[in-house]
């Protein structure tokens, strides 16, 4: 069992949710919930991974806040 890290942002344009794998080509869907989300981000890897384990871009650390005076 192996375990990615999902990035997932609010299209502005069409309100839907998109995922993403940092540095995991091809690794990104989109969908109108959290569950059809990870449901749908799970079908893609598992596909990718059909090819090979990836050689992967880059490694995903995590966020920051950060405060900036306006």
């Amino acid at each position: 069992m192996r375990t990615y890290t999902v990035v997932v942002e609010r299209d502005p344009d069409t309100s839907l949710l998109v995922g993403h794998v940092p540095g995991f080509p091809g690794a990104h869907s989109q969908a109108e919930t959290l569950d059809e989300l990870q449901s749908n981000m799970r079908e893609v890897v598992e596909m990718l991974l059909e090819d090979g384990e990836p050689t992967l871009e880059g490694e995903f650390v995590g966020t920051q806040l950060i405060a900036v005076a306006v």
